[in-house]
């Protein structure tokens, strides 16, 4: 959603706020009994919400409105409604809330209420603190509302963006996972080692179907455990070892317990394809780095590779395109992923990040 509108909508919103306390302010009916200078009962709850929608104090009614909606809007909704943990956004929400009442009382008396008798709210603390709470909580439902509200129209219009660009992004990850010219190297690379090592060769054949199956089937589903992925990684990456003779050309590393950690299928793969597609030089020892690394909060990928620096304007690292890529990933994992993707000293690196949900 553009920021202009997001704009209108919170100033609607206040908007019409303002002119609900006006109107509130006008029609409010006050009981008899002990009248105070503002012509309410002393010490009533009524008396004290006088007091606090009264003459200049009315703009206070803003501050817990303001307190709950953006402190909803920004923290709640970011570190617990997104990533659906339910119970501590209802724990946090209330303490919000109550805090929110506190906070405001406070403000209130420090700057005017503490100039009238204390006598006239003494005894109404609790309620009025238990008023300008639910004030805050409400707003706070309001601001979680309209934040997913936003968020699900954004996620809607990149839904919408990637449609568009489906088909282009589907030839091109049929050209990425069916490489007429890796296939042919890697069949030609087989059919030599028929001659010189027929079990070898079989093996490395084996690899290829299994790397087809994978490419035909796996890829249908919605996530797949990490553990299949690396296998069609591992198999991938000794498909193209067989091109060349140095067996210090990649560094293949997986670090930690992958376990029963999910992702999507062909996450990492695209970044990896374009390693193979750059690497310069592959007498070099470590042309290529690539390693996984599990951990209690998540998953970090690694994928480094050399390159000439003579040939890196000419040069395209992005394969699918990292601004697709990126887009994949903040529609997968929202919030839940970091992609760092760097150029430095002959070195192209890409570092992702995926925090368990």
């Amino acid at each position: 959603m553009k920021k202009a509108v997001v704009v209108v909508l919170h100033v609607g919103y206040w908007a019409l706020y303002l002119l609900l306390i006006i109107c509130f302010i006008r029609v409010m009916p006050f009981g008899g009994g002990a009248r105070s200078s503002y012509g309410v009962a002393r010490g009533s709850l009524a008396g004290l919400l006088h007091i606090l929608f009264g003459s200049p104090v009315r703009l206070f009614a803003l501050l817990p409105a303001l307190l709950g909606f953006y402190s909803f809007y920004t923290v709640l909704f970011t570190r617990f409604l997104k990533r659906k943990k339910i119970k501590a956004l209802i724990f946090f929400g209330v303490g919000f809330a109550i805090a929110g009442g506190i906070i405001t009382l406070v403000v209130l008396y420090l700057t005017w209420l503490r100039r009238l008798d204390a006598a006239q709210f003494r005894g109404s603390v609790i309620a009025v603190v238990s008023f300008l709470s639910l004030l805050t909580l409400v707003h706070g439902i309001i601001g979680l509302v309209l934040r997913g509200f936003i968020t699900s129209y954004g996620d809607i219009q990149l839904k919408e963006d990637l449609n568009k660009k489906n088909d282009a992004m589907e030839l091109a990850l049929i050209k990425s996972q069916i490489n007429p010219h890796f296939l042919f190297n890697t069949l030609n690379n087989i059919d030599v080692l028929i001659g010189k090592d027929p079990g070898k060769a079989s093996a490395y054949l084996n690899k290829l179907s299994d790397i087809l199956r994978f490419m035909l089937y796996e890829t249908k589903t919605d996530k797949i455990e990490l553990a299949t992925e690396l296998s069609y990684i591992e198999k991938y990456i000794d498909l193209h070892r067989i091109r060349t003779a140095n067996p210090d050309y990649v560094n293949y590393r997986v670090e930690g317990d992958v376990g029963a950690f999910r992702i999507e299928p062909m996450l990492f793969i695209p970044f990896i394809e374009n390693a193979f597609k750059h690497a310069e030089n592959k007498k070099k020892e470590n042309a290529i780095v690539i390693r996984f690394e599990m951990g209690a909060s998540g998953l970090v990928f690694y994928c480094e590779n050399k390159y000439d620096a003579g040939f890196a304007g000419k040069r395209d690292h992005s394969g699918l395109g990292n601004g697709l890529i990126q887009k994949r990933l903040a529609l997968l994992y929202p919030g839940m992923h970091d992609l760092q993707i760097t150029t430095e000293d002959e070195m192209y690196k890409v570092k992702l990040t995926l925090v368990r949900g």
